[in-house]
């Protein structure tokens, strides 16, 4: 299938056209400052409405510097609010994207718009909010968050403004360059671990949603089990609308119905999965790994001391948010850019909670009462 025919960004040039009016006038009317008084209520209402139905979108900041640059950078999340706790699953992103953005000689902007004064709910924050495109304040913007509006990456890939987002995505109707975790190896390769380890029957515990992260999660499962010369259970991959639904009971009947030997758990964006695996271990009831192997598909949430060390692989997120803000600069000084996307290797993390199957066991063994 041919890449869809990237859009000629609307200029104010096309908009003189369309009125049947000069460059400058276009120029004083769509930069709204006092000089603007002097053009005719007519002629500025037939230059907004040929804006209007281009498809333009004024830049809200003048380019004063040589290239028309501002040398600002911006780091726009779609999640509720900033990280400021070293804990914060987010936090190393916005500690990345900060010092590769001071490395490079750029100032940096955080935008936090959202859909009113009141409103901090993730589902009605905005890119758009107000009918502006904000970010256009900077150069370019650095994207990040797993809420994410599509219709607004779409708009900004139409509008053909530079962005990077930090994790792989997709729109239906355009092309975006993204810096992502390799997911699909980092998989894989638990799964040839677990392999090695003698297990056959892994299940394969995925998030719910159908987001890009999962399925390469997905891919790299049933990539390693082929590597492994496994064959796929299509029974062995489950997903949990709500984690309080995994208990000891639902791990055992796993076990005693599916013969399973190990799991293989995506985690999730707050650290009730993860609480309830440590509940679950600390009963006794069940022990990872004498019991089952247990491995993250990436890391907990959050991290303190006293959290378990499980075995997982980890996310280069400062480096994936430093590489986020060089590709975004590498477009800002292409003259035609074109969209790039690079995929960053994870690190395995042994952990303790993986083991060999017991000997002579085929299934984890049943949680004691």
């Amino acid at each position: 299938m041919a890449p869809p025919e990237r859009r000629r960004r609307t200029t104010q040039r096309d908009i003189a056209r369309r009125a049947g009016v000069s460059q400058a006038t276009v120029s004083l009317v769509i930069s709204g400052g006092a000089a603007s008084a002097q053009i005719a209520e007519p002629t500025r209402r037939a230059v907004l409405a040929a804006a209007e139905e281009l498809g333009y979108t004024a830049n809200v900041a003048a380019r004063s510097l040589k290239g028309g640059r501002n040398r600002l950078l911006g780091l726009y999340t779609f999640e509720s609010v900033f990280p400021t706790d070293q804990r914060d699953f987010y936090y190393p992103f916005l500690l990345g994207v900060e010092e590769e953005t001071a490395r490079q000689g750029y100032d940096l902007l955080l935008f936090c718009s959202g859909g009113g004064a009141s409103s901090t709910a993730t589902a009605e924050r905005s890119i758009y909010a107000g009918g502006t495109n904000r970010l256009k304040i900077a150069d370019g913007c650095v994207l990040l968050g797993r809420n994410v509006r599509r219709e607004e990456l779409s708009a900004l890939v139409r509008e053909d403004f530079p962005f990077v987002f930090v994790g792989r995505r997709e729109v239906d109707d355009g092309e975006l360059s993204y810096v992502a975790a390799d997911y699909v190896s980092a998989t894989a390769e638990l799964v040839a671990e677990l392999a090695r380890l003698g297990h056959r029957r892994i299940l394969y515990l995925r998030a719910p949603e159908d987001s890009e992260p999962t399925r390469d999660r997905e891919e790299g499962y049933r990539r390693g089990l082929a590597d492994a010369g496994i064959a796929v259970d299509e029974a062995l991959i489950r997903s949990l609308a709500d984690p309080a639904d995994l208990t000891v009971d639902r791990l055992a009947g796993w076990a005693d119905g599916l013969g399973i030997t190990a799991l293989l758990v995506e985690p999730t964006e707050d650290d009730r999965l993860t609480g309830a695996l440590a509940t679950m271990a600390g009963t006794e009831r069940v022990r990872f790994p004498e019991d089952c192997s247990l491995a993250l598909l990436g890391d907990p949430p959050s991290w303190t001391p006293d959290s378990r060390n499980w075995t997982r692989f980890s996310l280069p997120r400062a480096r994936m948010a430093g590489e986020a803000v060089r590709v975004l600069i590498e477009l800002l000084d292409q003259e035609t850019p074109e969209p790039r996307q690079l995929t960053v290797p994870c690190a395995f993390v042994p952990g303790d909670s993986i083991g060999p199957v017991p000997t002579g066991r085929t299934a984890a063994r049943r949680p004691r009462t």
